[in-house]
């Protein structure tokens, strides 16, 4: 592809020769002959420093924010700004061909995206989907590596589902992408939000910093569908030229609402209320499913689908890994592994199964490590108020220690009455709870969900969650 197809669009401030440009990257490791290197300045790194080195190794040009001297320099204002477009017009703008779905939120992106894909496809069409837990094209299923992908792989991902024949794809969008401009240049016809909780300040450092990460969607979309039950759910809108409509569980004044909502140990059933009346069924228990499948639906008619095709569309849906999963098991009591890692996500799980156990429920949970650490004494106290028995224990400690994480934890916890076991190894302490479990019970593993692998000091290592649970069982 020729540089300025590539450039299309794009505010350059020199001139330039047209050349042959084979592939487009902002990592320098991967920069081969033909390249075309973006110059990005991150946290640790930036891309500026190597560009000369870029250039000694065969890229065709560099793209900068500055006058570097070199011959093949592209000057632009903001090389992260430009990133993303260059990306789509590499791939031929493959978005302009795919009707975008995206969430954001603290919780709930990820159960919502799957049950609107669901919803979709039991409607017959098409759907693509990327998302923390797996990328899909179709059925084509691909490994996610972040929420939402860097534009280079999320573009990439927007080509194949426009040659697989997709119509829509859905997509959770993260605040670190947003503010990283992964997804800049690119319009939504609809965009909704979930809610707003305490995560990810590690990254943003005040919460106006992540509230507004979070709002950059809404000013690229043509529709927005907004949790009005949430304190955010209206001033995350305000002020923008998109359509919005509104859904909500406490509040009659929403476009869609759920009222007379019932719970069982199958799913949750519930009156959705909007300018017509009918019952919804999700076959996924708990209180937040509520939340979720009432989003996905008000994504749905929102769309223009016929209102009795979504509600029998939606009570096709099944469960998502990782999300309140019952880990099959020949005992009297249950295993649910979920990927509860926030205050307000542990809180959200913890009541939604206290409305549908006979028994106690015993919560294995940690904290990640490198992350913000206010929210481990939270977690602590959220834990221990709602559960009938905690297990303390690692989650992905990274470079600190487990014992200091736990620590934290604890902090929140010293002035409550329930008990609970301190068990570093993560294995050691499912291993622990699943020996000491009574009639009844519900084991809730928190905090991995979807994972795979633990996060340790010296590395990563393979771990699952539903392995363990199997292993112990076998023995």
């Amino acid at each position: 592809m020729k540089l300025k197809e590539i450039l299309a669009n794009i505010d350059v401030k020199n001139e330039y020769s047209d050349k042959e440009v084979i592939n487009v990257t902002s990592d320098s490791r991967l920069v081969e002959e033909g390249f075309l290197y973006v110059c990005i300045k991150g946290a640790s790194f930036d891309g500026h420093s190597v560009a000369e080195k870029m250039l000694e190794k065969g890229a065709a040009a560099v793209v900068c924010e500055r006058d570097l001297g070199l011959e093949n320099q592209i000057i632009v204002d903001d090389t992260r700004a430009v990133y993303s477009p260059i990306c789509a017009n590499f791939f031929g703008n493959p978005a302009n061909s795919l009707k975008l779905i995206g969430l954001t939120g603290t919780n709930g992106k990820t159960t919502t995206t799957f049950i609107i894909k669901q919803i979709l496809e039991n409607l017959g069409k098409k759907v693509g989907l990327i998302g923390t837990v797996q990328n899909m094209v179709g059925s084509e299923i691909y490994p996610a590596h972040y929420t939402t992908p860097d534009p280079y792989e999320l573009q990439s991902l927007f080509r194949k589902m426009v040659d697989a024949g997709c119509e829509y794809c859905v997509m959770e969008v993260s605040s670190q992408a947003l503010a990283q401009g992964r997804v800049a240049g690119i319009h939504f016809e609809l965009a909704a939000f979930t809610n707003l909780t305490q995560d990810h300040l590690d990254y943003h450092k005040t919460w106006e910093n992540y509230f507004g990460s979070k709002r950059i969607l809404f000013e690229n979309c043509d529709i927005a569908i907004t949790n009005i039950d949430d304190k955010n759910g209206l001033r995350i809108v305000e002020g923008l030229p998109c359509k919005v409509k509104t859904y909500s569980v406490d509040n009659n004044n929403s476009d869609f609402t759920a009222r007379n909502v019932c719970f069982s140990s199958d799913g949750v059933k519930y009156e959705l209320v909007t300018d017509r009346i009918g019952r919804v069924q999700c076959p996924i228990p708990g209180r937040f499913s509520v939340y979720n499948s009432l989003c996905a639906v008000s994504v749905a008619i929102a769309l223009g689908f016929d209102f009795e095709d979504v509600l029998r569309a939606v009570a096709k849906c099944s469960g998502v890994k990782g999300r309140i999963e019952v880990v099959p098991t020949e005992t009297d009591y249950t295993v649910i592994i979920d990927y509860a890692h926030s205050p307000d996500g542990l809180e959200n799980i913890i009541s939604s199964l206290r409305e549908i156990s006979k028994g106690r429920i015993v919560t294995l949970f940690g904290c990640g490590g490198d992350r913000d650490r206010t929210k481990r004494p939270l977690m602590g106290e959220i834990a221990a108020r709602l559960s009938d028995f905690c297990v303390v224990t690692s989650d992905n400690p990274r470079s600190e220690k487990p014992a200091d994480i736990i620590n934290d934890i604890l902090e929140g916890m010293k002035n409550t009455k329930t008990p609970y076991k301190v068990i570093e190894n993560r294995k050691e302490a499912i291993e622990w709870a699943l020996e000491n479990a009574r009639e009844n019970d519900i084991i809730l593993l928190a905090g991995k969900g979807h994972e795979t692998y633990q996060i340790l000091n010296d590395g990563t290592i393979h771990f699952d969650e539903r392995e363990v649970v199997s292993e112990y069982f076998n023995k």
